[in-house]
């Protein structure tokens, strides 16, 4: 008998001892930020730039798997709402901080103070950025380092790791892009002006008319001169890569040099070697670059806009040797990429993503329920829009969250959005996907779909003609809440009934965004077990603005008791009125 107590001391011991050391391994990590607009010259051009306590981009959030992080952020814009969202975190249990304004909660008004506090979950890279209106233009934005937990490892060795974000830049706002999306005559954004490497670029100051401020554009501003990385021979570098474009899809390389993929928006990948890097917006990468060349000079690293043609100059940082002086401009051309049209190569990478082996999570063998969505640009009233299965989607002045679990609003819901779903098909058997349409109009809705708990879900992505002839887009898909599964991607008109053939289950990548190619086609697989409310959308800062997105809503009844904080706008005013 005295034996059996002594077991039991022992396993309450051990759970005791088991359950402190996870409460160590895990830490909470607490960050202040100030929203604030300032003036910088990220290009060379000086304008107004959102800044994280004066910083452009923002601070990296460096994190292990397992931590909880809790950020407070003041908005001190002044005259702007905002919202932020946390790119690539899952938000399991916590769908109040995805930071989704009209989604998961009201933005943030000037003055106040919100704190989203959230666990990142997985190891890997992540990103955030604004997510009210097109702001995210702006240049609030920045990444999230995600290491494995303590002792755990990753399947591959480096060196030192750095990050790199991507971004287009335009000199005119986003308010005046927004004005110009909505109005009638239709006023596209256009290209943007510079293309950014870690928040600096170069702009043509020649080109501006300075007569009024001769400091408008100075090439001479240190905050524009080319971002450098140092690297010192022989070592191996983990290149975090990340794309938050407003409009632009990027090729990205260092000049001599190949990359070896590794990671992508968080899962290990089956290494595979590359000379040029495509990447859309909403994407991670690592990658991992050998510093294998001659020593006594400086190399190039350049980004150049793909899937469109190009109107912006090449975006370039500095590749620098130590010791050679990081500001030594290499003695070649800038390398300009692979032809911007190339769409061949653009879906040969993307095939060619797999899970690594040992790292494989295998999707379930069928889906439960299959959701055919056709991508298009349509006309409402008039106004220029894009659509999914000829619906332009809208945003509620009340989030959908609160709509849907609040009890006290429930006999209002039906004067929140429309209680109508969204269609799940469209005729995919008489749609030409390579013509422009004889009738573009279309309707606008903020219906959603309602999705079973736990069940897995397939998307269908379908690209198709714009209203202009021989033109379509690449659309960089993004899913919040949720990791899903690329089983395929396909070039021409899906065929339901074939194409699932061709689906690998085998080792599938997860990934949160994923291309949808000109004139193609691509296949994803989730499940529908996090309960909330979560936006499905075109990343593109545009394409959103006017339409292009849906949004899920699943185990809305499991979600926990909602905050106060992410009311205030809409219905929800009278929920927070004493």
């Amino acid at each position: 008998m005295a034996s059996y107590y002594y077991v039991v001391v022992m396993i309450i011991f051990s759970s005791l001892l088991m359950s402190c050391i996870t409460v160590e391994a895990a830490e909470t990590r607490y960050y202040k930020w100030d929203v604030k607009y300032e003036l910088k010259s990220p290009d060379c051009y000086r304008k107004l730039v959102i800044t994280i306590n004066g910083m452009f981009p923002g601070p990296t959030i460096t994190a292990e798997e397992g931590d909880t992080i809790v950020v407070q952020v003041t908005n001190s814009l002044l005259t702007e709402n905002t919202a932020i969202h946390w790119h690539g975190i899952r938000q399991i249990g916590s769908p109040w901080s995805d930071g989704t304004e009209g989604v998961t909660q009201c933005p943030i008004v000037p003055g106040d103070t919100f704190e989203y506090k959230f666990v990142v979950d997985r190891a890997g890279t992540y990103l955030y950025h604004a997510h009210y209106g097109m702001q995210r233009e702006e240049g609030l934005n920045g990444m999230i380092q995600v290491k494995p937990a303590r002792g755990q490892r990753e399947p591959f060795v480096y060196d030192f790791d750095r990050s790199i974000m991507l971004t287009d830049w335009y000199h005119k706002t986003a308010l005046e892009h927004a004005i110009g999306l909505s109005s009638v005559p239709f006023v596209w954004v256009g290209e943007p002006q510079s293309l950014l490497i870690q928040g600096r670029g170069r702009y043509n100051c020649s080109s501006v008319s300075i007569a009024s401020d001769p400091d408008v554009c100075n090439a001479t501003r240190s905050d524009c001169s080319p971002f450098v990385l140092t690297v010192v021979p022989g070592k191996i570098y983990r290149l975090r890569i990340a794309s938050l474009t407003s409009l632009s899809a990027l090729n990205f390389e260092i000049e001599g040099h190949n990359m070896t993929v590794v990671e992508t928006d968080g899962h290990f990948v089956e290494p595979f070697e590359v000379k040029n890097l495509f990447i859309y917006s909403g994407e991670t990468y690592s990658v991992l670059v050998t510093a294998n060349q001659d020593p006594s000079r400086n190399y190039w690293a350049t980004t150049n806009v793909v899937s469109r043609r190009p109107g912006t100059p090449t975006g370039r940082a500095i590749f620098n040797y130590y010791p050679n002086h990081p500001e030594k401009n290499p003695p070649t051309v800038p390398t300009t990429g692979p032809m911007w049209n190339d769409s061949t190569s653009r879906v040969a990478q993307s095939l060619a993503i797999k899970a690594r082996e040992g790292f494989i999570e295998t999707p379930p063998a069928t889906s439960d329920r299959v959701i055919m969505l056709l991508n298009t640009q349509n006309r409402v009233n008039g106004f220029t829009k894009w659509a999914v299965n000829n619906v332009s989607f809208t945003l509620p002045t009340t989030p959908y969250l609160v709509a849907l679990k609040e009890n006290r609003l429930r006999n209002k819901l039906h004067h929140v959005f429309d209680q109508s779903p969204p269609p799940t098909g469209y005729d995919w058997l008489n749609y030409d996907i390579h013509v422009n349409q004889s009738n573009v109009n279309a309707t606008t809705s903020n219906g959603i779909y309602r999705l079973k708990f736990n069940t897995t879900i397939d998307i269908v992505l379908q690209n198709a003609n714009m209203i202009n002839p021989n033109n379509s887009e690449t659309h960089p898909w993004h899913l919040h809440g949720h990791d899903f599964w690329v089983l395929g991607h396909g070039v021409g008109k899906f065929d339901p009934f074939n194409d699932p053939k061709k689906y690998n289950l085998v080792n599938p990548i997860l990934k949160n965004t994923v291309p949808l190619h000109p004139y193609g086609w691509t296949a994803i697989r989730f499940q529908a077990n996090n309960p909330g409310v979560w936006l499905f959308h075109c990343h593109i800062d545009s394409h959103f603005a006017m339409g292009m997105g849906i949004v899920f809503e699943e185990g809305i009844e499991r979600v926990g008791k909602l905050p106060t904080s992410i009311m205030g706008c809409g219905l929800t005013k009278r929920l927070i009125t004493p």
